[in-house]
């Protein structure tokens, strides 16, 4: 009896170090699981594709787990992000839970904090966030583009820039009104040879307004040129600056149609309302006379 004990101990002993072995041997001979780095990631570290990085959940950076580098992707550019880590890295979901589940907590690896869900038909958004809310107590629901457009800090931008936009057209028309006023004035004598050969105000009138005409669509043109000559310099500077591939400043056609339909009208009602005031004078007083 104790001889057959002590066979069928060893024999035990035998198969817990074989199934050991075999367990390590599976270890080493495992596939490392892929990852996807940023960009900003790989330039910072000097990874390429292939090469294999370890990530841990702690700070200390124990229990580091192996993954290799699949591929490097650009992020999402997004200006909340401006001045946030662009390094990132995407894992596959069943990685990801056994990286940062916690030993202690049996159920870390089934609890979500969110979800993004695609409905076929998106105009049935709001009934669906509705019906979820009331069948689930405790989840809160809502459309993503509600959330977007309305908890946004770019709509307060938006209307910061608009103010400003019509503070500065205000100004510049009345700069460009004292402006034309003071050349106008220079031009007092022409203007009363003018009356005095007999053209009348109305022609003359007609006169000024062609020449504001022009002188407008030029100067609007001009700036709609400086600006797309401009717009990629600046975009490569703030791009290198902050190391994303954000775009800062686009020139539309959109964009380009509003500054002329703001600046040809402004640039003929400041020359033509200049030339007015100085038209109700009498001729021999243009003349000098």
């Amino acid at each position: 009896m104790p001889r057959r004990w002590l066979i069928g101990l060893c024999a035990t002993v035998v198969l817990v170090v074989a199934l050991a072995g075999e367990s390590s041997r599976a270890q080493e001979h495992a596939p490392v699981p892929d990852v996807l780095i940023s960009r900003q990631l790989a330039e910072a570290f000097g990874l390429d594709s292939g090469d294999v990085v370890q990530f841990s959940n702690e700070q200390s950076g124990a229990a580091a787990r192996e993954f290799r580098v699949r591929g490097i992707y650009e992020p999402t550019p997004d200006p909340l992000e401006l001045n946030d880590t662009k390094f990132k890295a995407r894992l596959h979901l069943p990685d990801l839970l056994a990286l940062t589940a916690r030993p202690d907590d049996p159920l870390a690896a089934e609890i979500v904090d969110g979800l993004n869900i695609s409905l076929t038909n998106p105009a049935d958004a709001e009934a669906f966030s509705r019906d979820l809310m009331a069948r689930v107590p405790g989840v809160f629901a809502q459309p993503i583009e509600r959330v977007m457009s309305r908890a946004s800090v770019f709509v307060v931008l938006e209307r910061f820039h608009f103010a400003i936009a019509l503070v500065t057209i205000f100004a510049s028309t009345v700069f460009l009104l004292a402006l034309s006023v003071m050349l106008v004035d220079e031009r007092r004598e022409t203007v009363g040879v003018l009356r005095l050969i007999g053209l009348t105000t109305r022609r003359v009138l007609a006169q000024v307004f062609l020449e504001g005409l022009v002188i407008a669509v030029a100067g609007a043109l001009f700036g709609l040129v400086l600006a797309l000559a401009s717009e990629r310099v600046i975009n490569l500077y703030f791009q290198w600056h902050y190391n994303t591939a954000l775009i800062f400043v686009r020139v539309t056609p959109a964009v380009a149609f509003q500054c002329l339909l703001i600046a040809v009208p402004l640039g003929v009602v400041a020359s033509v309302s200049a030339s007015w005031m100085l038209l109700r004078r009498q001729v021999m007083s243009l003349a000098r006379r």
